[in-house]
């Protein structure tokens, strides 16, 4: 099994980046949150909302390609960018990923 880099940056201030391992075939919100990471996933992960919301700075590539449903969530997450993807449909398939948590602070107490 291929291991790779899944580097983490922050939007919350006073954050340092982080880099975990991930394998092929794993996905970056179940990384994160094993590592005890807070990232919203109201839905648990099955690509039913946009709380998982990050966004891929490098090795959009690497990962599963998007699809259309992701697509319609993530038009309804927060901030939205075009290397906006759901952290549950992040899939690493080949090689290192960089990803930016968004600023969970407005989600607590949702």
């Amino acid at each position: 099994m291929s291991i790779f880099k899944l580097k983490i940056n922050f939007e919350e201030g006073g954050r340092e980046s982080i880099e975990l391992p991930i394998a092929a075939g794993e996905d970056v919100l179940d990384i994160v949150l094993d590592n005890g990471i807070e990232l919203q996933h109201n839905c648990g992960g099955v690509c039913g909302c946009s709380t998982c919301h990050i966004y891929v700075n490098k090795g959009m590539d690497n990962i599963q390609e998007i699809s259309d449903k992701e697509e319609d969530f993530i038009d309804r997450a927060v901030r939205p960018k075009i290397t906006s993807r759901l952290a549950c449909q992040c899939i690493v398939l080949d090689g290192d990923i960089e990803v930016t948590i968004p600023d969970q602070s407005e989600f607590l107490g949702h």
